[in-house]
């Protein structure tokens, strides 16, 4: 494995993700923004930020994929959610939870951002997934 997540005595604990990521491989797989759309373009759960979750992972599970990476791979992921508020956690993580088996994600996930903007390129975007990876 090129890749040992965990979380440090001392660190805030529980949190759906691990503080640290070791990586020692040696190529880079960047995953860029990935939405809840399929491959030919059609909108995913609009409206519905869990399933937007479960979608944009699961394209995400592509494109590591697609590089010869898994989502044991991962040092970092990063979430970009429009008009985010703290009271949507539970609709984010059961996003997360429901695909998670699906793509091989483990929980708690590597180490992962969450961050809130005001809008994505489309309005009915609702969350991006950017993962980067290293392998051996």
């Amino acid at each position: 494995m090129t890749v040992l997540h965990f979380t440090p005595e001392g660190m805030l604990q529980p949190v759906p993700y691990h503080h640290v990521a070791v990586g020692t491989g040696t190529k880079h797989v960047h995953v860029s923004g990935q939405v809840a759309r399929r491959a030919d373009g059609t909108p995913v759960a609009p409206g519905d930020l869990a399933g937007q979750v479960a979608q944009a992972l699961r394209n995400t599970s592509v494109g590591l994929a697609g590089a010869g990476a898994s989502f044991a791979d991962v040092l970092r992921l990063t979430f970009y959610v429009t008009r985010w508020s703290p009271e949507q956690i539970g609709d984010f993580m059961a996003g997360v939870e429901a695909v998670a088996d699906e793509i091989g994600l483990l929980l708690p996930m590597p180490p992962a951002s969450l961050i809130g903007v005001e809008y994505l390129f489309e309005p009915d975007v609702l969350v991006e997934v950017e993962a980067t990876a290293l392998l051996g």
